[in-house]
């Protein structure tokens, strides 16, 4: 029985770790970017966009297509950061384990 005791406490002692790592990547920050900083795309570690921000000079009803393009990759860069974070910090958490395939952080 002691075993399983210890296993409990351990269990409850990781979800507590995980639930402390899933409040630092909501307060988490990720900034994408596309078109050499022309546009900026800032997002929290829930995948939750905050701000966008778009260069005026890019402003023109005639490039309305390259905007909506650079608008696109800023959103996947700044979603490609906000996942290495996650990845980051549950490795911290989980000890370096690999997850279940299909399972992903946060939940």
């Amino acid at each position: 029985m002691k075993n399983l005791t210890d296993m409990m406490k351990q269990v409850t002692q990781m979800q507590s770790r995980m639930q402390e790592a899933q409040a630092r990547l909501e307060a988490t920050l990720v900034t994408g970017q596309s078109g050499a900083g022309l546009v900026t795309v800032t997002m929290n570690g829930k995948g939750a966009v905050s701000s966008v921000s778009i260069d005026p000079s890019l402003i023109v009803p005639a490039d309305k297509e390259i905007l909506e393009d650079l608008l696109v990759t800023a959103l996947s860069d700044a979603r490609a950061k906000m996942e290495e974070t996650v990845a980051r910090e549950m490795s911290a958490v989980t000890g370096g384990l690999p997850l279940p395939p299909g399972m992903k952080l946060p939940f």
